[in-house]
């Protein structure tokens, strides 16, 4: 494993000035805490995925960092191919020097396939791992990852990994939520404002179910084809034989309209699934938690803040 990075530490005082934002304060003055954070780094690697909180965070880092900066996208079977193409246009969009790197090993990591309860925590290790050993090699003195406030409440086991290989949270740190981020993003013109979140691909998996390319093959080809048909937001949960496909509540009636019913079940049929489920529920992210005891995920939660 790659040495973790060097921690700076700050002096008492900015300590105290720089810390956590309280709920209070206004987006523009986070968005202001943020620069700061961001400054202290000379010089940065952003994980950059192209979705709303990366592309924000690069976008600042650009303004504050300049030239002293780089942003690494990390492709394998569980990232939509779609999604590293986006990732590739709006670095060149923001005139940031990109890098795309391949980690197919995770896919071949047995605490991935087994896909445990904490598999976020195994597959971000490699990955953060990887953009270590390339931010040392190229003497950029931080690691920016883009988790944000709002993620800090959910069932997160791939914090541990960010704390333990010493990558810096500063959306975090500066106390922005999804809806400041979006929110900012508006205002500094990013197209990825109001992009629909995403999440990778084994995340559609059950818990103990074993991950194949296969499977995540197959849901990256359903969500595809799904988006195509204007689901902005749409998760195929996989659980064997039977797909339980997730829209937002208001989207529900017309997936299960006559003709398009019939439409996806034909298409979901030909993906390789023998049954075809619409969630009444809807969308909500991270629904596969909710097969986790609940005071397990609390214990989680706080070990992995």
């Amino acid at each position: 494993m790659p040495k973790r990075l060097p921690k700076k530490t700050p002096s008492r005082r900015r300590a105290q000035a720089d810390g956590p934002a309280p709920r209070s304060v206004r987006p523009a003055a986070k968005l202001e805490r943020l620069k700061k954070i961001v400054a202290r780094c000379g010089g940065a690697l952003v994980a950059f995925s192209g979705g709303v909180d990366s592309t924000f965070l690069l976008s600042v880092a650009k303004e504050v960092l300049g030239e002293k900066l780089l942003a690494v996208t990390v492709a394998f079977p569980a990232v939509p191919a779609a999604e590293v193409r986006a990732a590739k246009a709006l670095a060149r969009s923001l005139k940031v020097r990109h890098l795309v790197v391949r980690a197919d090993e995770v896919i071949g990591m047995e605490r991935f396939q087994a896909n445990p309860p904490d598999r976020c925590y195994h597959c971000k290790t490699a990955i953060l791992s990887k953009l270590t050993l390339i931010a040392q090699s190229l003497g950029f003195p931080c690691i920016l990852e883009a988790s944000n406030k709002d993620d800090v409440r959910d069932y997160r086991p791939g914090h541990r990994a960010v704390k333990e290989l010493g990558a810096k949270s500063p959306l975090i740190e500066a106390g922005l939520t999804k809806a400041d981020i979006r929110d900012l993003s508006k205002k500094r013109g990013l197209p990825t404002w109001n992009k629909p979140s995403a999440a990778c691909l084994a995340s559609r998996i059950p818990y103990g179910e074993t991950i194949t390319r296969e499977k995540l093959g197959r849901i990256e080809k359903g969500e595809a084809w799904l988006a195509s048909l204007g689901f902005g937001t749409v998760r195929l949960r996989h659980h064997g034989a039977l797909v339980r496909i997730e829209v937002p509540g208001d989207e529900i009636a017309r997936l299960a309209s006559g003709a398009l019913r019939s439409k996806v079940v034909a298409k979901m049929k030909a993906l390789g699934f023998r049954y075809v489920t619409f969630d009444l529920e809807g969308f909500r992210s991270g629904s596969m938690n909710e097969a986790l005891p609940a005071a397990g995920r609390t214990r989680a939660a706080r070990k992995h803040p």
